[in-house]
């Protein structure tokens, strides 16, 4: 689009991770899921099911492949009607201006460029003690193509795709634990979230083991047996791992060219994704800063303008994190815990049992909360749990970016009636003025 000619390698399938082996088809499997969960408690709506629902996982499956090669047919349409060239195989940096591809068939290509931008991402970890298979031990890439849900699942780690996924089994009848190192389930969110979240997990019947390791797997009765660090065992069916990730930067040439990396094995970068070689640059979870798609979508158009002689720089101001369990949660900014150690901070909340839109829509659980400097009025950090809560957070996420006050969000008139009023209730909450809540006692 804006004059260049580009050319993109690619090993796999066009949309990586994202598209084929992450957000996308496993929210399908998640929609597929919260369905026949509604369908369970059709009876709450006034509508009688002439038989109990009954979820067919391979026609899930099928549903879920469908989406996912109709986007990545539109990537490759996209492709054409921009002019972009693609190259089917494995890439690698040969030199500061080349790139040298390998096709499956081991037909090699050479490429000259002006910059090259490195999007390889990352893959799930694996971990020596309880090492992936592919069968009893797996990843969600797994998950993805199980061909039958297990009975019973053990999940290692209660993050963010940790819990996704205990959430959508559990809503499939499959038997739920999970065993998390940290204090709280989503350990990286409020601890008021994760509290919320906690609470919903318990609703399922989902067990969870907190400040607790797994120290090793071995075969089972059931199919696995889990020793953890307390002593105690799990036996399931089947594990997931869901511990970390690992940076695709192995076998790209990038030691012998020179670009610097972390510790960590991330490519290190400056705010205006340039490596320490001038016309390389790395993008997305490759970084390893922030790994989502949609901040790699940003890296990306940051890289580009840099490329072709802008000026542009990075800014995650504002940058919303989105995880759908079930009900959902999102955040944006600083947690509690964070702000209090730079500010004197107010805090307002708004439970969503108090919306006539969550009782119509039979989801009351969760609330919004909204941190706020005391002094200064800014708005520091808005946390929600609940129904549409990945759509509600992005009008928070913009008054972070823009540095709107508390009150200037309290501010906004929102229609009614709908969940996203919560905010707005929060913000008032936070100055003592929800006309919604019961006063509260000086």
């Amino acid at each position: 689009m804006k004059g260049a000619s580009v050319a993109v390698v690619e090993d796999r399938e066009l949309g990586g991770v994202c598209l084929n082996r992450g957000c996308i088809p496993s929210k399908a499997l998640i929609a597929s899921a919260a369905q026949y969960t509604h369908m369970k408690h059709a009876e709450s709506f006034g509508i009688k099911l002439a038989a109990p629902p009954v979820y067919d996982w391979p026609a899930m499956l099928t549903r879920k492949d469908k989406i996912v090669s109709g986007l990545v047919g539109g990537i490759a349409q996209l492709f054409k009607s921009h002019g972009v060239k693609h190259y089917q195989g494995f890439g690698r940096v040969a030199d500061a201006n080349h790139v040298n591809v390998v096709a499956d068939d081991g037909t090699e290509t050479r490429l000259k460029a002006d910059n090259i931008i490195i999007a390889t991402g990352s893959r799930p970890i694996n971990i020596p003690a309880f090492p992936i298979d592919g069968r009893r031990i797996l990843t969600s890439d797994h998950l993805l193509e199980l061909e039958n849900l297990p009975e019973s699942m053990l999940i290692i780690g209660a993050g963010v795709i940790g819990c996704e996924w205990a959430f959508m089994l559990a809503m499939l009848d499959v038997r739920v634990e999970m065993v998390e190192m940290m204090d709280h389930a989503l350990p990286m969110e409020d601890e008021d979230t994760s509290k919320l979240i906690e609470r919903e997990l318990k609703k399922l019947k989902i067990k969870l083991h907190v400040k607790t390791r797994v120290d090793g797997i071995v075969p089972g009765e059931q199919g696995i047996q889990a020793r953890l660090s307390n002593g105690s065992s799990i036996d399931a069916n089947q594990a997931l791992v869901s511990v970390g990730r690992a940076f695709n930067t192995e076998e790209l040439g990038l030691e012998e060219v020179g670009v610097e990396l972390n510790k960590n094995g991330s490519i290190k970068t400056g705010r205006d994704m340039r490596t320490n070689i001038k016309n390389i640059y790395a993008i997305g979870d490759v970084r390893g800063e922030i790994l989502l798609a949609y901040t790699a979508t940003h890296d990306g158009s940051v890289a580009v303008d840099n490329c072709l002689g802008e000026k542009a720089a990075k800014n995650y101001l504002g940058v919303p994190s989105v995880i759908f369990t079930h009900p959902e949660v999102a955040s944006v900014g600083m947690t509690e815990k964070e702000a209090a150690e730079k500010h004197e901070v107010s805090i307002g909340k708004f439970p969503l049992r108090a919306l006539g839109k969550a009782h119509a829509e039979n989801e009351i659980a969760g609330e919004v909360k909204i941190i706020g400097d005391k002094k200064t009025d800014e708005l520091l950090g808005v946390h929600v749990v609940g129904i549409h809560a990945t759509e509600i957070i992005h009008p928070a996420a913009l008054a972070i970016n823009r540095g709107l006050t508390v009150t200037q969000l309290g501010g906004l008139i929102f229609g009614h009636p709908v969940i996203s009023e919560s905010l707005m209730e929060a913000a008032h909450d936070l100055h003592g003025m929800s006309v919604h809540l019961a006063r509260k006692r000086q």
